[in-house]
């Protein structure tokens, strides 16, 4: 029986359940809140906010990204690879494309 419930769908299935559980009784005590500009309004400490995005979009928050992932996953792979000629090839490559996604 232990081997069953550390299986992953039977334990999701668990966690559904208790998860439903809590919602419906959350939403049984919670007290119902009055419609007003405030709640659909941003908050700035106390200040109105800015009409104008502060970042134009996700491109500057998805070259970052783009960045450490090729960084990152290419370090991974020349940590677990063995000293080769290939490497310096592969060293190269991971140079330049990290120098594209900078230079844009």
């Amino acid at each position: 029986m232990a081997e069953l419930i550390l299986t992953p769908p039977f334990a999701f299935g668990i966690y559904a359940v208790l998860v439903g559980i809590l919602y419906l009784a959350g939403k049984s005590i919670a007290v119902r809140g009055k419609a007003s500009e405030s709640k659909t309004s941003g908050y700035a400490s106390g200040e109105k906010h800015d009409l104008e995005p502060a970042a134009p979009g996700y491109r500057p928050f998805f070259v970052v990204a783009l960045f450490f992932a090729i960084l990152h996953l290419g370090v991974l792979m020349l940590g677990t690879s063995g000293l080769e000629p290939v490497t310096i090839v592969y060293i190269g490559g991971l140079i330049l494309a990290l120098l594209a996604l900078i230079l844009g």
